[in-house]
């Protein structure tokens, strides 16, 4: 861009009988620019692209507050689903311009990558909204420290078991694995010590070496010795939170893996723009390649069957086929259940989302048997309803005795379920009323009160409505042809009664 100053100064020249090649020499401007300078009598341009972009500030400030700030995925959101094309440093200029500036958070220190030298894998702890309510989960995340390449899974808690399966599954989706996998001081794989000085458990010795890999913890505090997958968590944090809603627990691993092995995998990392997918490709030939098959890992739980052939497992029941009521084995695996007698496997099932609970479960394909388990649990929603629907007083009462009993409250319903049913509706509603006024929740002291009323007598009897056709009716016709009854044996009681009488 041309300064005014030299604009000025070319067309004064101009004006004073200049020619422009000498111009050009003198200011050192190329002849194309002398001839629009003079076109324009020294002026600025005025340019206006037509191009030229504009966000509604409303949308721009509600996608921020969405995403929480974090300027790439705004830019995801604006193009992906907006249909809004934008460039990136355009975009910041906007954000800056609105006064939407973020902090950033500080980051884990650079190490140097080696092709196939090790991955990593740490552990994290959010709150998130999953439907309709706020759920801790524990997000797990394996990567190859090269490659940039990870994968990314959410656990309601992480075991040890866990911490299996999820390797598993990981490692079995990257079909190779680095010789060094370095972790923090967690129990889960280690017996004592801490850093160099550490031992890990045999047990998960023996399962690294299924997949070619030893566990390694770092120092105490030295977290950047895994940069890397620290750096990885605040990604999640700042690209795949903000902006997202998730259903369930399965759709938020649904999506995390589409993320993680997908989205980010082909995405050029900044300032190397080294892309994870195709780094991944060139790293192979120095990683592990995992054998032909690995075996699942899994828990081994042994549970007795019910007299109707049912089992309980994790809150909930499965029918075991068979006549046998034999104690069996149960392999419990990351997504199903095999259920084994003698070694001979029975069925299998597979586990039920997160959440579902009391629930009865039969082999696809068989008939449901017609006797459910003798310990499930019952649930009062149906006796609430009903005491709800008998009054406000009945309402109130319920609100103030249920709130703070927690799982006693399906045994308080009961008792008043039963006391319902047990006298007429008017003395009901007066004993509720009586113990919601002196603040009583214990059912056997409502059930005194009801008791009171019905010693002192002051309610009237509701007259019960009987149909005079009843001698017509079927049942009734057929009752008069049965044998009458032998009543002898009370009378010779009776009679036993008064010879003692006399003796006495």
């Amino acid at each position: 861009m041309i300064e005014q100053e030299i604009r000025k100064a070319v067309f004064i020249l101009h004006t004073k009988g200049m020619k422009i090649r000498q111009i050009c020499r003198t200011l050192d401007v190329s002849r194309n620019t002398v001839r629009k300078i003079i076109k324009l009598e020294g002026e600025m341009p005025q340019t206006i692209r037509k191009d030229k972009i504009t966000i509604d500030s409303e949308l721009l400030e509600r996608i921020y507050n969405e995403c929480s700030g974090w300027v790439q995925r705004i830019h995801e959101k604006l193009t992906e689903e907006e249909g809004i094309k934008i460039g990136y440093s355009t975009l910041s200029r906007m954000i800056r311009e609105l006064d939407l500036g973020q902090k950033k958070k500080s980051r884990c220190d650079h190490v140097p990558d080696e092709p196939g030298a090790e991955m990593q894998h740490d552990t994290s702890p959010y709150m998130l909204t999953i439907g309709d309510k706020r759920i801790r989960v524990v997000g797990s995340i394996l990567y190859f420290r090269y490659s940039k390449m990870r994968y990314l899974k959410f656990y309601r808690t992480f075991t040890r078991f866990n911490m299996k399966c999820f390797f598993h599954e990981a490692l079995s989706f990257f079909g190779y694995s680095a010789p060094v996998c370095i972790i923090d001081n967690t129990n889960l794989a280690r017996l004592r010590g801490s850093g160099k000085n550490a031992v890990i458990t045999p047990e998960m010795e023996q399962f690294a070496k299924q997949f070619g890999f030893t566990f390694i913890c770092h120092r105490i505090g030295h977290a950047n010795r895994k940069a890397g997958n620290e750096r990885s968590f605040w990604t999640t944090e700042t690209n795949f939170f903000p902006g997202r809603s998730f259903e369930s627990l399965e759709d938020l691993n649904r999506q995390a893996n589409q993320w993680a092995t997908f989205r980010m995998a082909n995405r050029p990392v900044s300032k190397s723009a080294l892309i994870p997918a195709k780094a991944f490709e060139y790293e192979k030939s120095c990683l592990v390649k995992l054998p032909s098959y690995v075996p699942r890992p899994y828990l081994n739980h042994k549970r007795k069957t019910d007299q109707y052939g049912n089992i309980s497992f994790d809150a909930n029941f499965y029918w075991v086929p068979g006549t046998s009521r034999s104690e069996v084995t149960v392999l419990q695996y990351s997504n199903c259940i095999k259920i084994y007698l003698s070694r001979k496997l029975l069925a299998e099932y597979q586990l039920p989302p997160y959440g579902v609970k009391n629930k009865f479960f039969t082999p696809p394909g068989m008939t449901r048997p017609p006797h459910k388990p003798k310990d499930r649990k019952n649930p009062t929603a149906q006796e609430e309803k009903k005491l709800r629907a008998l009054g406000n007083s009945v309402d109130t009462y319920l609100n103030f005795a249920l709130k703070p009993k927690g799982k006693e409250k399906h045994r308080i319903i009961r008792q008043l379920f039963g006391l319902y049913q047990k006298v007429a509706l008017p003395i009901f509603i007066k004993t509720i009323e009586r113990a919601l006024k002196y603040r009583i929740t214990d059912p056997k002291a409502v059930e005194r009160i009801a008791l009171l009323y019905i010693r002192e007598g002051d309610y009237e009897t509701p007259c019960v409505d009987i149909d005079e056709e009843f001698h017509n009716r079927q049942a009734y016709l057929e009752g008069r042809l049965s044998d009458e009854a032998d009543l002898s044996v009370y009378e010779k009681m009776l009679e036993d009664e008064d010879e003692e009488d006399d003796d006495g």
